[in-house]
Order: structure tokens, then sequence, then C-alpha cells
């Protein structure tokens, strides 16, 4: 089998370094969606909490190597799919960010862990206990 994806749109940020995780990162940024998916967005509100799956485009080719790995910030070394490294074997991140306003195809959001250009994979809303989070 194989698994064709198209990007949806890319990630824009000033920053040259982000934070390692979404959950620590404060950091503002853009979702820029290719217009063709504008009126997928028609229903996302500021102050929803979205869910971002993007292509870690910058991560190596993965290898048996990397199937365990030391993150930075922990002392033992852990298997891939118990940590949130982007050397995996499909680089696929996500991201649970705060829209901050909406204009047209471009989302304005609060705590990017994405380098600017990353491709975004997909965007879904929050669901906590069955239920959309709204605010």
């Amino acid at each position: 089998m194989r698994i064709i994806m198209e990007p949806i749109g890319v990630v824009r940020t000033q920053a040259e370094k982000v934070p390692r995780h979404w959950t620590v990162s404060d950091l503002e940024g853009r979702l820029l969606v290719h217009e063709e998916y504008r009126q997928g967005l028609r229903d996302i509100k500021p102050g929803q909490k979205i869910v971002v799956i993007f292509y870690f485009d910058r991560s190596p080719v993965f290898s048996p190597e990397l199937l365990v790995q030391t993150p930075p910030h922990r002392r033992e070394a852990m298997g891939v799919f118990s940590i949130c490294s982007p050397h995996r074997p499909n680089p696929i991140g996500l991201s649970v960010l705060e829209v901050l306003d909406v204009e047209g195809s471009v989302l304005h959001v609060k705590g990017i862990d994405m380098y600017d250009g990353t491709p975004i994979l997909d965007i879904k809303p929050l669901v906590l206990e069955g239920r959309s989070q709204e605010t």
C-alpha cells in the first residue's frame, strides 16, 4: 500500500528557533491554507483550539537506529513511539494551537512549535471527552 498526501497549506512564523513542543509554546504565527480549502475553515472561531497535523519536512530519513532515542529534555533513551521526536518512520507531527483570528484562508494562531514553511496536512477541532472544545 502506498499513501500519498498533499499539503493543504503552510505554516508562517518569524521565529528562527521554535519551542520543542506546543505545550511549552507561546509563539504566534499564521497557518496559510490554500484558497481551494477556504470554505473548510468557515466555522473556526477565535478562541477555539485546533489540532494541526503537519509534515516534519526537515527531518532526516528514518533508519532503525532511531527506534530508540534520548530526547534533549530527558536522561534516558526511549522508544520513538513514546516520544515526540521529529525523527520518525512517518515524519508526521501534531500540535494543538489556539486560534487568535481568522482572515479568509489565514488562521492566526498561538502555540506554534513548527518552523516557517512547514507543510500542513490537516486541521481538526480539538475534541475532549466526545465534545468539540468551545470557548
